[in-house]
């Protein structure tokens, strides 16, 4: 197996140990987002050769694939053909030398939660050679309340989604951190499913590989953004006695990982769209690039694993089929390019009524009198809501350029926030 003389940005040394990392580690890690090697991991430590050496599987031995992301529906300029870019990540599963066991979709299987939108994904995913296991992501859940994920996909799990399968001797663990979001908080798993996650592992041997998959990173990635999980400490505390822990995401569209004591932690590539580095815009969300290099930031991963070696060796590859390794300088200068744009834009714009844009409410803080109504127009290319915190009032999904009126008939202070995006919060203050 040929060595890959380069050594990753991300490693054990680079990255902080706790579950938080500090602006310049974050960049550090971030300026490894190529698609073009295999990670091994033993004892905790990756190791990287190049891909096409993939790792040997021994008897009993398996590969899975995971996808994420595929935001069925959107239709915006960050690529105005989703359904697309998810077929040719299911031909490129189903064209590997040796077919996946399974797939994991991390969630975000459509953009707004809508039959025709699941419709479609269901049609693309049923093509895949192998059997699917699917955790909802926030978009499929925010405006049913996620009666139409269950329905489809998630009729055998319980509570709001979470469930657990074995296959070949590793113990998969799915888990939902996208329901009930709060106000300018992070993903929540709650006490309902850490208490069945704890049973769901008690008696398993320590010598038990472990993967488990959620949308929204278990580990604080960059919470000013909301990716990241508020009580996943203690979901991971029920880990930290089994040898080896695999956790997969997905939410932020882009390549990052980071070891910890026993535990790998790995994000995924969208199959829609990127977002942007974080430090390098003032908000995620969809981000155009050259049309020539969108594939190169969309993928899949593939993960292996061996018996009796208990580690699990993961590959990420682009949709265009070649190494991805300047895909962090693609994001960058698309999100350079962005912002200059935007910062243009907002100086021609007026201040009539609340304009949600670049994942923010401007004018974020309002003082109107009684009676006054109050506009909101999404000029966002992602859905958004606007959502008071007490229930006076909320607007449901609302898509681009598509508006929510509500008059303020009493005085008071009224919060309220994105369920979509609960970081992004505002005021009305009527008088």
């Amino acid at each position: 197996m040929t060595k890959n003389p380069r050594k990753p940005f991300c490693n054990v040394i680079d990255c902080p140990s706790s579950d938080g990392v500090d602006r310049r580690g974050f960049l550090q890690c971030m300026a490894w987002a190529g698609a073009g090697l295999i990670w091994t991991f033993a004892g905790g430590v990756p190791v990287s050769n190049l891909l096409g050496a993939s790792p040997h599987k021994s008897s009993g031995g398996f590969t899975f694939a995971q996808i994420s992301d595929s935001h069925i529906g959107f239709d915006k300029p960050a690529n105005t053909d989703v359904t697309a870019t998810l077929q040719t990540a299911i031909d490129k599963i189903n064209a590997l030398p040796s077919a996946p066991d399974l797939i994991i979709h991390t969630g975000d299987i459509s953009h707004l939660a809508k039959p025709g939108e699941f419709d479609t994904a269901t049609q693309v995913l049923k093509g895949a050679k192998s059997n699917i296991f699917y955790v909802p992501g926030e978009h499929d859940v925010a405006t049913d309340n996620g009666q139409q994920y269950h329905e489809r996909f998630g009729k055998d799990a319980v509570g709001a989604g979470w469930h657990s399968f074995d296959h070949k001797g590793v113990h998969f663990v799915g888990l939902v951190n996208v329901v009930d979001l709060k106000a300018g908080g992070l993903g929540t798993l709650g006490h309902e499913q850490l208490e069945w996650m704890e049973k769901d592992l008690k008696g398993r041997t320590s010598s038990t590989p472990v993967v488990v998959f959620a949308h929204i990173p278990l580990w604080a990635v960059y919470p000013e953004w909301g990716w990241g999980t508020q009580d996943s400490q203690q979901a991971l505390s029920y880990l930290k006695h089994f040898g080896s822990v695999t956790v997969l995401n997905g939410h932020i569209h882009q390549i990052m990982q980071k070891v910890e004591g026993n535990v790998t932690f790995h994000t995924a590539m969208a199959t829609a769209f990127p977002q942007p580095v974080p430090g390098t815009s003032k908000s995620p969300g969809p981000l155009k690039v050259p049309a020539d290099e969108l594939r190169r930031v969309l993928g899949i991963s593939e993960v292996n694993y061996a018996v009796g070696q208990h580690h699990l060796a993961v590959v990420d590859a682009s949709l265009a089929g070649t190494p991805t390794d300047q895909a962090s300088d693609i994001l960058r200068k698309a999100a350079a390019s962005a912002t200059a744009a935007s910062q243009q834009s907002a100086g021609q714009a007026g201040m009539v009524s609340v304009t949600i844009d670049n994942f923010a409410f401007s004018p974020k803080d309002l003082t109107v009198k009684s009676g006054s109504t109050v506009e909101w127009t999404n000029k966002d290319d992602t859905p958004h809501t606007v959502t008071s915190n007490d229930g006076a009032f909320g607007s449901g999904a609302l898509d681009t350029n598509q508006k929510f009126k509500y008059t303020f008939a009493k005085a008071g202070n009224f919060p309220y926030y994105c369920k979509f995006h609960p970081k992004m919060t505002g005021t009305v203050t009527v008088q």
